[in-house]
C-alpha cells in the first residue's frame, strides 16, 4: 500500500495538516489501516524534498498546512493511471512457512495447514461480521470502507482455498519423501541465482 500516493491524492484536494491528513486518510480506508501521524510527517518531509508538496506557515492555532505542488499533482494522475505492479517472487509468510516445514523431518504438516486454516476461518468470520460504524451507511465513507474489506475476505478466501490446495498435494507425497536433510554440498559465496517463474 502506498502511503506516500495516497497522502498526495489527498493533498492534490486542497491544503491539509499533519492531523488531517491522517484523518482523512482513515476516511478514506474504513480505518483498516492506521497511520500513525510520525509516519505521515516522515512521509511529507520527504515529499517536500522531492518537491512534490510544499509546507506552508503555521496558521493562528499552530497548524502547518502541507500543499501540493504541480509536480505532486502530475505523480498522482500517474498513479491513479498505472496498474498496481505485484511483485513475482513475494515473501509470504505463510507459504514460506508452508514450504519448509513440508521438508522438515517429523513435522506433520497437516497440523500446521489445519493450525493457520482455523485462523484464516475465524478472521474470514470476523470479517463477514464487521459493521460500518459511521454515520452514514450509504455514503462514500461507507463505500470506501466497504470496498477495503471486501478485498480483505477475498483475499482471506483465497488463503483458505489455497490451504485446502496445499493439503491436496502434500497427501499425494509420503512425509518420508519430501523431507529434506542438510545438504553435505558447500555453497558458493554471494547470492543464489534468481529461480525464473514463468
Amino acid at each position: 500500500m502506498s502511503v506516500r500516493q495516497s497522502l498526495l491524492a489527498i493533498l492534490d484536494q486542497g491544503p491539509c495538516y499533519g492531523y488531517q491528513l491522517r484523518a482523512e486518510f482513515d476516511r478514506r480506508t474504513g480505518s483498516t489501516w492506521p497511520l500513525n501521524v510520525g509516519q505521515i510527517y516522515n512521509t511529507l518531509d520527504r515529499l517536500e524534498r522531492d518537491g512534490l508538496v510544499e509546507k506552508g506557515e503555521p496558521d493562528a492555532e499552530g497548524h502547518v498546512y502541507w500543499r501540493i505542488t504541480a509536480a505532486g499533482s502530475a505523480e498522482v494522475r500517474t498513479w491513479l493511471a498505472s496498474p498496481v505492479e505485484r511483485s513475482a517472487g513475494t515473501r509470504d509468510e505463510l507459504a514460506i512457512k508452508l514450504a519448509v516445514a513440508a521438508t522438515l523431518p517429523g513435522v506433520d504438516v497437516a497440523d500446521v495447514i489445519q493450525t493457520q486454516r482455523a485462523a484464516s476461518l475465524a478472521a474470514l468470520q470476523e470479517l463477514h461480521r464487521a459493521k460500518y460504524a459511521g454515520a452514514d451507511p450509504d455514503g462514500p465513507e461507507e463505500l470506501a470502507w466497504s470496498l477495503v474489506v471486501d478485498s480483505m475476505i477475498f483475499a482471506a478466501e483465497a488463503e483458505v482455498r489455497w490451504l485446502d490446495h496445499t493439503e491436496q498435494r502434500l497427501a499425494l507425497h509420503p512425509r518420508h519423501a519430501m523431507a529434506l536433510a542438510l545438504s553435505d554440498e558447500k555453497p558458493k559465496r554471494g547470492r543464489p541465482a534468481k529461480a525464473a517463474i514463468a
